[in-house]
């Protein structure tokens, strides 16, 4: 694929303006545009999803944030081409998002879409949750499309605090999948897990997510927090760089 695809995107729905109110919705425009001429071009969306990056893409990760506390600290695992990351840090100035992608490709079309957006929300990481593990905790996690639940409890659990949770987009198969992972739920130190649905209203059909609430991670000396402004910070400063400093093979 090398042409430009994004002529082929369509206008914002009307209810974009809703989901996206006020200056929010040029940002969400923007990114549109960002994932229909690079991020197809570069190969992190398919040509075909291009018609429906506003309903599929755009507004079904926006109304995630229905279950995302205020101000909180949020990773988003394998974040691929931003979604629903990029999109939760346009609809939610008031979290921190950590883009979470093992591929320098793909972060490097994050890093240039937090630029271009101006996102000062969001700091893009190059690595896997394995390499976080024990060493940093957030308040929430997303993933979409990247594993089955009970890999993905896996990689999620260790990076969340006590009390925090788990946003897995699951679509049809959340049912099925929260079943399969039962014993995985148990192995993870899990304290509940439920089906949810988000965006009654605002998308058709409304987003189903599973929601797992963390409990005690153990020991947490020495684990590194959020800082205020999103770096990823230890007790004693300043704990790990952004992806733009990573930038190796």
């Amino acid at each position: 694929m090398t042409g430009d695809m994004s002529e082929q995107l369509p206008p914002a729905p009307e209810e974009a303006r809703a989901v996206f109110p006020g200056p929010l919705m040029d940002r969400a425009a923007a990114f549109a545009d960002l994932l229909a001429g690079p991020g197809v071009v570069r190969g992190l969306l398919g040509p075909r999803e291009v018609p429906r990056i506003w309903d599929r893409h755009l507004l079904n990760c926006a109304v995630i944030a229905e279950a995302v506390p205020a101000e909180v600290s949020l990773v988003d695992i394998g974040s691929g081409a931003g979604l629903p990351g990029i999109v939760l840090a346009i609809v939610r100035p008031d979290i921190r998002v950590t883009l979470l992608e093992p591929l320098l490709r793909r972060t490097v079309f994050l890093e240039e879409c937090v630029a271009a957006l101006g996102l000062t929300n969001v700091e893009v990481v190059r690595g896997r949750a394995e390499e976080l593990a024990g060493k940093v905790l957030f308040d929430v996690a997303t993933a979409r499309a990247v594993a089955p639940l009970d890999r993905l409890l896996t990689w999620s659990m260790p990076l969340l605090r006590e009390g925090g949770m788990l946003l897995a987009m699951k679509g049809e198969r959340a049912a099925e999948e929260l079943a399969a992972a039962e014993s995985q739920l148990r192995v993870s130190g899990a304290r509940t897990a439920e089906l949810v649905t988000v965006g009654h209203g605002k998308v058709d059909p409304p987003a189903t997510l599973v929601r797992v609430v963390a409990g005690p991670q153990g020991n947490l000396n020495g684990r590194r927090e959020v800082g205020k402004n999103g770096d990823l910070r230890s007790r004693h400063g300043i704990a790990r760089g952004s992806a733009r400093r990573r930038r190796k093979r």
